[in-house]
């Protein structure tokens, strides 16, 4: 791959990762419209473990608080709020990796046209404006029902354009969780869906004749992680007040071009 069009795509994979707005469609998109070859299993095995340590280095913190009062639940049997919240991202987080697994390579085969990618934009940004929309004021508990709802919808992510983050946040809206809140689920189940995303891609990687340019390969994974974190920081402190419409206008406008370019 050419070094240009390597960091380019790194740069891209690591700000759309986590914004409501699908990386995967935007990783596609400039071979589609540009002729741009495709980056491969070895790049996408690269920029995902760059997203997956953003996500981890910013939420460290909270990693351990919610592992330990886990653990401390699993010896005392007394749960805690840290506890029941841990719990309940594990259960978000199970759908996506059987289903993940099974489902790559129908995705990979049938799913991947600009007709996809235009509708899911603009179907899951019409999604997420509703949603945004008809939230509460005062967030709800969230119960074991409502994570694994967040977990199925994080399967929809498989399709691109409709974006892991945007979907997530949509349904946790839908359930009753603030914004900042939604978002912030939506980051921690990241956490192992783009671990098990990696991890397959990587499986698959191995079972390849390939030799990896290795330095293009960490620089790659180096400028998605700092982008990635830099969108995390950003979301997290303005998303209150923001809200989630220029997401919905940018994917609107985006799935827009696209139709029309299409017909």
């Amino acid at each position: 791959m050419d070094p240009v069009h390597a960091l380019a795509l790194a740069l891209i994979q690591g700000i759309t990762e986590f914004l409501p707005i699908s990386s995967s469609a935007h990783l596609i998109l400039p071979s589609v419209l540009l002729g741009w070859p495709d980056q491969g299993l070895a790049f996408d095995t690269a920029v995902h473990l760059g997203s997956l340590a953003a996500v981890v280095v910013y939420f460290r913190h909270e990693i351990i608080r919610l592992t330990r009062a886990l653990l401390l639940y699993v010896q005392s049997r007394q749960p805690s709020a840290d506890s029941n919240f841990a719990f309940n991202l594990i259960l978000a987080s199970l759908p996506i990796i059987p289903v993940g697994y099974f489902a790559r390579f129908v995705v990979e085969a049938e799913f991947r046209g600009l007709e996809v990618i235009a509708f899911t934009t603009i179907f899951f940004g019409i999604a997420l404006w509703i949603a945004d929309y008809m939230r509460g004021e005062t967030a709800k508990p969230l119960t074991p029902a409502r994570s694994i709802a967040i977990g199925f919808a994080q399967c929809l992510a498989l399709i691109p354009g409709t974006s892991r983050s945007g979907v997530t946040i949509t349904m946790a809206l839908l359930l009753g969780q603030s914004r900042e809140q939604a978002a912030r689920i939506s980051f921690l189940i990241a956490i192992p869906a783009i671990a098990g995303a990696a991890t397959i891609k990587l499986w698959d990687l191995l079972h390849k004749p390939v030799t990896p340019d290795w330095l293009a390969l960490g620089i790659a994974t180096v400028v998605a992680g700092l982008s990635a974190y830099f969108c995390i920081v950003v979301l997290l402190n303005f998303i209150n007040r923001i809200g989630y419409l220029p997401f919905v206008v940018y994917r609107l406008g985006l799935g827009g071009l696209l139709l029309w370019m299409i017909y």
